[in-house]
């Protein structure tokens, strides 16, 4: 498995702070994003994976909704955050 406890528990501690704050909205982001590019990773090999793209394209918005929502609440947090994910604006 791509994603065991351990690897969340890490991007978690990284983004959120602890490891048990997994409601946080910079934690969330960083670990769509996690599985954001192990999935695109996935449809480079596989281009008729359709489901997989389908569920890519619902964590996408996904992320999306959380970016606009700290766009709204914290822009400096929101500018930090991207730039240390790599995300395009």
């Amino acid at each position: 498995m791509y994603l065991d406890k351990e690897k969340k528990a890490e991007i978690f501690k990284q983004y959120g702070g602890k490891e048990e704050n997994t409601g946080s909205t910079e934690g969330q982001i960083a670990l769509f994003t996690y599985r954001i590019n192990h999935l695109t990773e996935h449809l480079k090999r596989n281009q008729k994976d359709y489901n997989t793209e389908r569920s890519l394209v619902r964590l996408v918005g996904k992320r999306r909704s959380l970016l606009d929502y700290m766009i709204k609440n914290d822009i400096v947090k929101y500018r930090e955050l991207i730039k240390e994910l790599g995300i395009r604006k």
